[in-house]
């Protein structure tokens, strides 16, 4: 079932958190529903820009239709993540979402409130639901790169403001997360102080934490050791941060840079031991099952699993109410 985010966040709020898993893949994508039926946890489906450029919004939108038709029973919104207009317009009017990102958050306050709210206009004419975002992450997005010097914390005060005048559904907040593999270091970790003033400013109201991804230093050692050479003594969110973030309004955790990472040692580890292969369904199908396993340890988590079928029942009970 295919469902907006913001009637996903009626449900989870404060009670469970739900992840937001970025695809580009087959494999991703029959992983991602294959966990969800497994642990009848909703999840959202996200498609960046890039991921679009690199293998068609058809393509992305097709897997997913397919997959919901091999998973029915998977509760899920399709999402677009990081939108810019050109994207954005398009997903609108395709059909297939059912929420998207508009990303002007690198825009001053003013200019990222009329570009929010010319797509909030857009999306909610067509039952679309909207997140936005207030405050500057660090790190890297596909083929987006913020230096820690330029992040900026979101100002809790903006909030109010921001939410009133541009009426999006949702708001990604800078709290201390960050995009990529390179992530916190030292004792740096999500501003529960930024989180709980927003939350009295806006009681119930959706939040989204961008760079939830935890990297695992296992995973990183793991891909060195089969010749990588990613940069290693930094961390991602802890399960405990996250859990912790929950309380206080966010529903929505992006997660990305662990498939890739997770992608990455798979890879490594399979060509590094098998040289003479060169078979691409072969570390594809021990990635795929390597994610599922990973889905239902984050799902359990976060506290969605088995909350997928209350959801359901919610939505046929109103859906029959207004017969």
């Amino acid at each position: 079932m295919k469902i907006t985010t913001k009637e996903l966040f009626q449900n989870c709020y404060g009670k469970y958190g739900i992840a937001a898993i970025n695809v580009f893949t087959m494999e991703q994508v029959l992983a991602v529903f294959e966990a969800a039926q497994k642990a009848d946890s909703p999840v959202i489906i996200q498609t960046t820009p890039v991921a679009r450029d690199y293998a068609n919004p058809a393509i992305l939108v097709s897997m997913t239709k397919a997959a919901a038709m091999i998973f029915p029973k998977v509760v899920y919104a399709l999402h677009l993540d990081h939108g810019y207009e050109s994207h954005l317009i398009h997903a609108i009017d395709s059909g297939e979402y059912t929420s998207v990102m508009i990303d002007a958050s690198h825009d001053d306050f003013e200019k990222n409130v009329k570009r929010t709210c010319n797509i909030v206009k857009l999306a909610h004419a067509k039952g679309i639901s909207v997140e936005a975002e207030l405050g500057v992450l660090s790190g890297v997005e596909d083929d987006i790169e913020v230096k820690d010097e330029f992040a900026k914390f979101t100002n809790p005060k903006q909030v109010v403001e921001f939410v009133d005048r541009t009426s999006c559904d949702s708001l990604a907040i800078a709290v201390g997360t960050s995009h990529g593999a390179y992530k916190f270091s030292g004792k740096q970790g999500i501003r529960f102080d930024i989180l709980k003033e927003i939350q009295d400013l806006l009681p119930g109201y959706p939040l989204v934490l961008h760079g939830g991804s935890s990297v695992d230093p296992e995973e990183i050692d793991k891909i060195n050791s089969f010749g990588g050479a990613l940069k290693t003594g930094s961390r991602g969110v802890s399960d405990k941060e996250i859990q912790n973030s929950i309380n206080f309004g966010v529903c929505k955790i992006n997660i990305a840079t662990d498939l890739r990472v997770l992608w990455t040692r798979v890879h490594r580890d399979f060509f590094q031991n098998q040289p003479d292969g060169f078979d691409p369904l072969i570390p594809g199908k021990i990635y795929k099952n390597e994610l599922i396993d990973f889905l239902l340890k984050k799902f359990k988590m976060l506290g969605s699993e088995g909350m997928a079928k209350g959801i359901t029942e919610v939505i046929d009970e109103g859906i029959t109410l207004n017969k």
